[in-house]
């Protein structure tokens, strides 16, 4: 193979690989920008759009019931406290399930609805990503991870959902939740003091395990 031919072909390649990746890196959402418009269906059946929600704060939360972190907010009941406190303000809550079929946390709509009615949660939709779709637009790397988004479709807090990074339920109530604190903070018209953290938990279990 001449030189030439093995250059172009390499060159090729890599803007080749550039194109694909493309759409992802540029949709990654960041605090103080734009979320990434999404639809969605969920367990419910119903489709979902995020642009639907204009005007009214949106929180997303990442999901794997298999995770003990997860299991953490779930068995304590905290999650399904927030879930309940906010979505009574009028918030909308999505959980967002992200996990590829075969791995752990993958689960159908019968399932997921099962799963809510046992624990009692109380999201305004599970909303099923098993393509990863959803979940890469937000670079989503850990279940929980939190994402909030203003009503002016500006995400204003991404990361963790409080500071505690362990499996210990006995550390909820001590906790300082992120979460709350920045939506109490927006509402209430004052910047959000921490609009950033580094997300724990198990990575989300992509189709191409990426993360």
């Amino acid at each position: 193979m001449k030189r030439s031919t093995f250059y172009s072909m390499l060159v090729g390649l890599i803007l080749g690989l550039i194109l694909c990746t493309a759409p992802l890196l540029l949709a990654a959402a960041k605090v103080g920008e734009p979320a990434p418009a999404f639809t969605s269906t969920a367990s419910d059946g119903k489709t979902y759009k995020l642009a639907d929600y204009r005007g009214k704060y949106v929180v997303l939360e990442w999901h794997n019931n298999g995770c003990p972190y997860v299991g953490k907010q779930y068995n304590s009941g905290n999650m399904q406290k927030l879930q309940k406190q906010w979505t009574s303000r009028g918030i909308v809550w999505f959980t967002v399930l992200s996990s590829a079929p075969g791995k752990q946390g993958f689960v159908t709509a019968s399932d997921e609805n099962a799963y809510l009615a046992k624990m009692q949660a109380a999201p305004t939709a599970a909303l099923l990503d098993p393509s990863g779709e959803v979940g890469h637009m937000y670079d989503a790397k850990t279940s929980p991870q939190m994402v909030v988004i203003n009503p002016q479709g500006v995400v204003i807090y991404d990361g963790a959902i409080d500071d505690k990074p362990t499996t210990d339920l006995a550390d909820v109530p001590g906790a300082t939740n992120y979460v709350s604190l920045a939506l109490e903070q927006a509402i209430a018209g004052k910047p959000v003091a921490t609009p950033a953290t580094r997300p724990y938990g198990c990575s989300v279990k992509y189709p191409d395990s990426s993360h």
